[in-house]
């Protein structure tokens, strides 16, 4: 494990949210590895805390599927299988069909400028290179569609199963090295939803969401050989 491993102090958050974040950040740069052990002990020493954050941390974890725990063997980091990759996008792919199709009915102007915006917010962390911040501006871009749906349940179903794309989004944020096809893509959707185009926004979203499954599953494949 790197030894190097620093909490991030926030005023603003519980400790637990702030070791969670902490690991987390870890765990998707690579610093802790698929498979490495979470010794609540060790975790605690570096980073300065008690067990209690550490042990709440690891449950956070575990909701995103970063992390799994084995009766007397304690918490691992979890590993990235095709199967759990091919489950999470086959539900998130239904939800943006059924989304894009009620936002096409349901957008207004004000959801329009706000989709606008979101897109030149993502396009500018772009221009910065930094990842997280690249993923946190996509799902930014995302949740104004899915809050433009205006329906209240899918928007709970849509944000519970964020948790779990997560760690995917990030791993094909951080193999692209041209971000211009997704900007593109992001372009498109907003395209097809002005003209009211459900069966093209629908395909679109789908390619869009392909993409990403055939990025990662070659990462996936890749760190299995």
């Amino acid at each position: 494990m790197n030894t190097d491993l620093k909490l991030n102090p926030n005023a603003y958050l519980p400790l637990r949210d702030v070791v969670f974040l902490t690991l987390r950040d870890a765990i998707l740069r690579g610093d802790i590895a698929p498979g490495e052990r979470l010794m609540e002990i060790s975790l605690a020493k570096q980073l300065g805390v008690s067990r209690t954050p550490i042990r709440e941390a690891i449950r956070m974890l575990e909701k995103e599927g970063l992390a799994v725990t084995e009766p007397r063997r304690g918490a691992r980091v979890a590993g990235m299988t095709e199967k759990d990759l091919n489950d999470v996008l086959e539900v998130r792919d239904a939800l943006d069909e059924l989304t894009v199709k009620d936002a096409c009915e349901r957008m207004t102007e004000e959801d329009f400028d706000k989709l606008d915006q979101a897109l030149e917010e993502f396009k500018d962390e772009v221009s910065k290179g930094n990842v997280k911040e690249i993923v946190e501006a996509d799902e930014a871009f995302h949740n104004v569609l899915y809050e433009a749906a205006r329906n209240p349940k899918l928007f709970d179903i849509v944000q519970n199963l964020k948790e779990q794309m997560y760690r995917y989004r990030f791993e094909y944020v951080k193999e692209l090295t041209d971000y211009s096809t997704l900007i593109r893509e992001h372009e498109m959707i907003i395209d097809g939803l002005r003209n009211k185009d459900k069966d093209n926004v629908v395909a679109i979203m789908h390619e869009h969401l392909m993409n990403q499954v055939e990025s990662v599953r070659r990462t996936i494949n890749n760190t299995n050989e």
